[in-house]
């Protein structure tokens, strides 16, 4: 799937043709749903957990920015997604989101990516780029030359467990923060080895739970999911019309493994 960057403030009314779509990012979390469209400067959001259903989602979007004006819709969902759709249940939300159709939903055109490879996304610079969200659980993307992706990097066996069971949140409770650390140094240095990446992202919540960052690696911001999300819905020659202040084009179109 082509990755389009959408920026800047477009005018009102629907976007004709010849002009880039106003993008609504939608990035569902464990604990929070945030929202920015690209006409807008701050971000809004909402609480999520067990109780959250993809239909309670939509319906709490559109009322959080009826306000706003967009034409597309990019969603970074806590999972694997194939063919827009998510395949799984997420363990911390409510029921239903796998299969969900969020185009019939939204009555828009929505591109639906795994949440780690859409803060990817906004994540690259160039080359052969490895992506870890340290956040609830443990997301996980390879960029290879503006080809994304996706993968599930949590759940290869570590230790007695899986990278997820002691990077992630509970990994964190658990052992508490220095052993926290401790192996979330050793699991950089492990798939680093392993996958020769020639840049390093650490994302997601918890990364600022860090006192040092791992050799190689440096740190994402959980605004580059808003990034990405714009990104999907760069056209096809890595143009854009505007530019939104939190955007920086990555020198090439970019590319989603589906």
């Amino acid at each position: 799937m082509k990755a389009e960057e959408q920026s800047g403030v477009p005018p009102t009314g629907s976007a004709g043709a010849g002009t880039s779509p106003r993008v609504l990012v939608i990035d569902v979390g464990g604990t929070h749903v945030k929202v920015l469209a690209s006409s807008q400067a701050q971000p809004r959001e909402f609480v999520s957990g067990p109780n959250l259903t993809p239909k309670r989602m939509v319906s709490k979007v559109k009322n959080l920015v009826a306000d706003w004006h967009y034409d597309t819709i990019s969603i970074g969902y806590p999972g694997p997604v194939l063919q827009n759709r998510a395949t799984s249940e997420p363990w911390n939300l409510g029921k239903g989101w796998k299969g969900f159709n969020f185009e019939a939903a939204f009555k828009l055109p929505v591109k639906v990516v795994n949440d780690a490879a859409m803060q990817a996304l906004g994540s690259y610079k160039h080359g052969k780029m490895l992506f870890l969200g340290l956040g609830t659980g443990l997301g996980s993307a390879v960029i290879v030359d503006g080809i994304v992706e996706p993968m599930e990097l949590g759940h290869l066996p570590y230790k007695k467990a899986t990278f997820e069971d002691y990077l992630g949140v509970r990994g964190l409770e658990k052992y508490g923060k220095k052993k926290w650390r401790r192996y979330v140094a050793d699991a950089v240095e492990r798939l680093i080895a392993a996958l020769e990446p020639e840049d390093v992202v650490l994302g997601g919540g918890n990364v600022h739970k860090l006192n040092q960052l791992p050799p190689g690696s440096r740190a994402g911001d959980n605004a580059n999911a808003f990034v990405g999300g714009f990104r999907l819905w760069q056209k096809a020659d890595g143009s854009t019309r505007d530019k939104h202040p939190c955007v920086r084009a990555p020198g090439r179109p970019l590319h989603v493994r589906r």
